[in-house]
């Protein structure tokens, strides 16, 4: 199960800012141009649609908070003549400052509009402006505009629980070290290869009666380091990479207790943070290349994405669906991995680098239970998806016939399955659980208990039409019966 903030009634107070708001404000507060106003005139309605351009001023908007609070902004973004998946024109990065301080960079993918949120940190009830600017450092140097539209903003208040939540929410800078695939080098290589998209937080019951722990998790939009790309396929279902990133327990008013804040440093560490706080936001900076991050910041990139989607229960959900509910972030995934060439049209088998197209991939999720194993136990028992399509005999593995990239943990765990170019979703007639043994085969069974998802990418790599992998019951994977059949028509 999901829960969203914002769909919730918790009293979050929403700002609408349309054009003729802009235009109205701008002798007010300035500095926004008067041709860009021109342009919101022209453009007044629904969409209050303007334009940071890069040669021109910040266009400033202002905006109220009706009681003090966390701000967020939600607004869509594109910029014409880019292109994620192009080298040179990657994208356009748009700062925001809030009142004169830094809120956070916007990397925007290309032209196609798209709605980001992100926080503007702690503020005081009353008037505020909110500053975009076009980033040129930073940005591909073909792009020359942004078109904003649909902004608004929403004050989660110091009385609300969920308060805590936002006002705990780690602020992540950029990474600036050598390697990155492509050559991308210097302090804005964010700017380019493993963006930071999207983030939310799960809540535990802590030890202390009315605490209860927060951890913070980011999604970058790829791995340049770590895990093979064949092998995050396989393994983890994607090729963005989410990485839990800070957790801290919270008083029954929403503080931070001292000495619980942890981080996840490099090598998949857990350290205590010793850095520093801007209003109760750990600041954070990606410091590998498998995005494990550090609590030293010395980068100018700066991202803060909204972190108020819950993901209530990891029993039931996997993470990548809670990347499922921003389709907009695989066509990001699989611009970057084609980009970065990373895909090709027929993959060697024994490779460890390469992949298909994305498009060529069923992506499902799985969520099984493993009985525990006799003591003294030398290996262990995964699980790797099936599928056969029509007309064709052969039985398509999500493990490509490799134990070490079958699932073995338990939580719902995502895997892709490599079709013949071209497959449709209707061309898809049985799925099948394998039970996959590495060492000596322990005896234990594999239960898989459902499928939450399975589809391919469409034509515009955005999850496409679903394939209803829906056993009617539970089903149980042996030695004996090492294969079960999850769908069929």
């Amino acid at each position: 199960m999901l829960v969203f903030a914002g769909s919730r009634t918790h009293g979050l107070r929403r700002s609408v800012i349309g054009a003729a708001v802009l235009a109205a404000s701008a002798a007010l507060v300035g500095p926004v141009p008067s041709a860009q106003a021109a342009e919101a005139d022209r453009s007044a309605g629904a969409h209050g649609t303007f334009g940071v351009h890069r040669d021109d001023r910040p266009v400033v908007v202002p905006f109220r908070t009706g009681r003090d609070g966390e701000a967020l902004v939600t607004l869509t973004v594109a910029a014409p003549g880019l292109d994620w998946g192009t080298p040179g024109k990657e994208s356009a990065v748009l700062q925001l400052l809030v009142d004169g301080r830094p809120a956070g960079d916007v990397v925007v993918f290309g032209a196609t509009p798209t709605e980001r949120s992100f926080a503007l940190g702690a503020l005081r009830r009353g008037r505020h402006k909110l500053t975009l600017s076009y980033a040129a450092d930073r940005s591909s140097p073909a792009g020359s505009v942004v078109r904003v539209s649909r902004l608004r903003t929403e004050t989660i208040a110091t009385t609300d629980r969920e308060h805590a939540v936002a006002a705990n929410a780690p602020v992540l800078y950029g990474r600036g070290i050598p390697g990155v695939p492509g050559g991308a080098t210097g302090p804005f290589q964010n700017a380019v290869s493993d963006t930071p998209v999207s983030a939310w937080y799960q809540e535990t019951p802590a030890a202390t009666a009315g605490n209860r722990v927060l951890t913070y998790t980011i999604v970058w939009s790829n791995e340049d380091g770590g895990t093979s790309t064949p092998a995050l396929m396989a393994r983890w279902g994607r090729t963005t990479d989410i990485e839990w990133a800070y957790r801290v327990e919270v008083d029954g008013r929403g503080k931070a207790v001292p000495g619980t804040a942890y981080f996840q440093s490099p090598d998949h560490g857990t350290k205590l943070f010793a850095g520093r706080y801007e209003d109760g936001h750990p600041l954070l900076q990606t410091c590998t290349l498998n995005n494990n991050l550090c609590d030293v910041v010395d980068n100018p990139m700066r991202f803060a994405p909204a972190a108020v989607e819950r993901l209530v229960d990891p029993k039931k959900t996997a993470r990548e669906e809670m990347v499922d509910r921003h389709p907009w972030v695989y066509p990001v995934m699989t611009d970057e991995v084609r980009r970065e060439g990373r895909v090709v049209a027929d993959p060697p088998a024994d490779t460890t680098t390469l992949i298909a197209d994305p498009r060529d991939y069923l992506y499902a999720v799985v969520r099984k239970t493993t009985s525990a194993p006799p003591p003294g136990a030398a290996g262990w028992a995964g699980v790797a998806l099936g599928v056969r399509i029509k007309g064709d005999p052969t039985l398509y593995r999500s493990d490509r016939g490799r134990v070490d990239w079958s699932l073995q943990r338990d939580d719902p765990a995502a895997t892709t399955v490599r079709l013949p170019h071209g497959t449709r979703a209707s061309d898809i007639v049985e799925v099948v659980a394998i039970r996959t043994v590495a060492g000596v085969d322990p005896g234990t069974t594999v239960t898989v208990n459902g499928v939450n998802r399975a589809f391919l990418l469409g034509e515009d790599d955005r999850p496409g039409r679903a394939v209803p992998v829906r056993p009617e019951k539970p089903v149980t994977l042996t030695a004996a019966a090492p294969e079960a059949v999850l769908y069929r028509r």
